[in-house]
């Protein structure tokens, strides 16, 4: 066994593969403790939030202290989030229009970035006016690009805003404070602040929380799954290679009754007789175990029929012991390693194929738990695709590969340790 870790440990692939599943498994483990609360609850009144952090602007009017701060740059980063990308697009087509007509050579689409809202507003201050006529021009847009102008000339303006609050007395509306550009509240001092690293699903539910959720779920499903396949793979694989006879042929035909039968025909046959309130993640998890031994005892019926008749194996028959003690003391550790491979590939692929089942609408129930596969078919329904929402689809499909990485990766750093034609050096 000693000898065998050490393998392990200085197997590359094996060891990057297990960092980062267990990254994984510790981070779905910590991540509750520190931000504790239901991945379900709906914090948003309204459809993806952007990732950012999310302060009561109530809160922010009414903290307790305001520092007054001179930021360098706090003007034009106003102007800029003030300027829409319309606003932009129309103020770059009219200075690359003016510049085809008055020969301006710096006026054309590689010298004008919109993304630059500083030297955009010094080539429109020094080029733009309003009693210019660009030729080809009707008077409607000539108003529109009269009007964005007004709206330019006007950023900068920073009147000081006056808060007026309610005098339940009078009924009159009080004087109660002044905000100017230069007012500036620290964020400690705010009292209602969200930090959405991932923004929100389509239902207003922090996309983190519940990716973290998710991946803990997915991952006990796969294991689950997993043990179930490998288990029936592994009992009836060494059953058939050790026996052999005529219950060798009934279990072959067994396989190759399911291996005709694709296993995603199974699976949404099952899951549709099952019904919705019925298909809860344990309930998959044993579906998908129990759809997916086949490859696993066709493999380790394989090994054990290269080991049924070598020395020890015939001694220990000689000795007159039970089939049971002979698969277990005398086979059964020779493809240990093999098994071990097996499940972890069992695991990857069970997680897949949740996701598969649950984007076709026939997964877990979404009331009580959600998977990775869930937040998939939620994120494609309500066309976070469509609407640019990629925090709500990229995190998961990310984390699935990275599940699905690591496990390819820990077997075939395996593979390279157990196989001898493999083996290196």
């Amino acid at each position: 066994m000693k000898t065998i870790l050490k393998q392990l440990v200085r197997s590359p692939k094996f060891m990057i593969g297990f960092i980062i599943i267990l990254f994984i498994i510790l981070f779905t483990l910590i991540y509750p403790i520190i931000n504790p609360g239901n991945p379900l609850e709906l914090i948003g009144l309204g459809s993806f939030f952007r990732p950012g952090t999310y302060v009561s602007v109530y809160d922010t009017i009414n903290v307790q202290r305001t520092y007054t701060l001179r930021i360098p740059d706090a003007d034009i980063n106003r102007v800029y989030a003030r300027l829409s990308p319309d606003d932009r697009e129309s103020m770059k087509d009219w200075l690359i229009k003016y510049g085809e007509q008055e020969g301006i050579a710096e006026l054309n689409e590689d010298n004008i970035d919109t993304e630059d809202a500083e030297e955009l507003l010094a080539l429109w201050w020094t080029h733009y006016n309003e009693e210019i006529r660009i030729e080809d021009m009707i008077m409607a847009d000539r108003r529109a690009f009269a009007r964005l102008d007004r709206r330019v000339d006007g950023l900068f303006d920073s009147e000081d805003i006056i808060l007026m609050s309610l005098d339940i007395e009078t009924g009159e509306y009080e004087e109660s404070g002044v905000v100017t550009s230069l007012d500036y509240a620290n964020i400690r001092e705010v009292a209602n602040v969200v930090r959405l690293p991932l923004g929100t699903d389509n239902f207003g539910r922090d996309v983190l929380r519940q990716l973290v959720s998710a991946t803990g779920a997915s991952l006990v499903m796969g294991v689950v799954a997993g043990a179930i396949a490998t288990a029936l793979g592994l009992a009836l694989g060494l059953v058939s290679g050790y026996v052999g006879g005529i219950v060798d042929d009934i279990l072959m035909f067994i396989y190759n009754l399911f291996s005709v039968i694709p296993g995603i025909i199974l699976l949404v046959l099952i899951s549709i007789g099952l019904g919705q309130e019925q298909r809860g993640v344990m309930t998959i998890a044993v579906v998908i175990g129990a759809t997916s031994w086949v490859w696993t005892a066709r493999s380790v019926r394989s090994q054990v029929m290269s080991l049924r008749n070598r020395d020890h194996v015939n001694l220990s028959k000689l000795s007159g012991h039970s089939i049971v003690k002979i698969l277990v003391r005398d086979i059964a550790p020779y493809i240990a390693s093999y098994v071990v491979m097996a499940f972890i590939l069992q695991v990857s692929t069970a997680i897949l194929a949740e996701a598969g089942l649950s984007m076709l609408g026939l997964g877990p129930k979404t009331t009580e738990q959600t998977t990775l596969g869930i937040m998939l078919q939620w994120a494609t329904s309500f066309g976070a695709h469509l609407s640019g929402a990629w925090w709500a689809f990229i995190p998961v499909i990310g984390t699935i590969a990275m599940i699905s990485f690591s496990m390819n990766l820990m077997n075939t750093g395996m593979d390279q340790i157990f196989n001898p034609q493999l083996r290196e050096g």
